[in-house]
């Protein structure tokens, strides 16, 4: 059984109700003691990069809502942790922050294509208890996490990418309508 820790997915069950984590896969950043802190992966935000922050005009970057939390905050993942310090290992090449001084240095000069970074406004977190507490009622199933499902290329599809990945009956639930009394 896959435990809940940094690095994990969670990947929400297709009848959950809440519309901020609705066919959501969520990348766990940081578990402890005091709770769980992570990004929704593929909830798209409506403005890109150069919306939100100035001087990157002519510069067009995705921005994903990592969850209900903090919505004024920007976040940022990466591939860099050679050209951007200070980030925080999550799994194999995915580190989460860092010098966001040198991030916008690194996009402006071209040195960061959108495949090595993902931004995120705000961010998804549970105090202590509550998100196993979740997984225990099975509002969410956990897998490990893969660069190709942090960064992935369509983020529409991911949520049933995620649950093909994980075999079995799993793959049942990424064919569940969304709303199953339309049927």
């Amino acid at each position: 059984m896959n435990k809940l820790q940094s690095g994990m997915l969670l990947v929400s069950d297709p009848f959950l109700k809440d519309p901020n984590f609705l066919r959501s896969v969520v990348l766990i950043c940081e578990h402890n003691n005091e709770g769980c802190f992570g990004f929704v992966l593929n909830n798209k935000y409506e403005k890109n990069l150069n919306e939100l922050v100035e001087n990157l005009d002519d510069i067009h970057f995705p921005v994903y809502q990592g969850g209900p939390v903090h919505l004024n905050t920007l976040h940022f993942l990466h591939t860099k942790p050679l050209l951007i310090t200070g980030g925080l290992h999550i799994i194999d090449n995915i580190y989460w922050g860092g010098n966001f001084n040198k991030v916008l240095e690194l996009i402006s000069t071209r040195q960061i294509k959108p495949k090595d970074i993902r931004f995120y406004l705000g961010y998804s977190g549970w105090n202590e208890g509550q998100l196993e507490e979740e997984v225990e009622q099975k509002s969410w199933m956990l897998h490990p996490a893969k660069r190709n499902f942090v960064f992935h290329l369509n983020t529409n599809n991911l949520w049933k990418d995620v649950l093909n990945d994980m075999g079995g009956d799993y793959k049942l639930l990424g064919n569940y309508p969304k709303d199953p009394q339309l049927n």
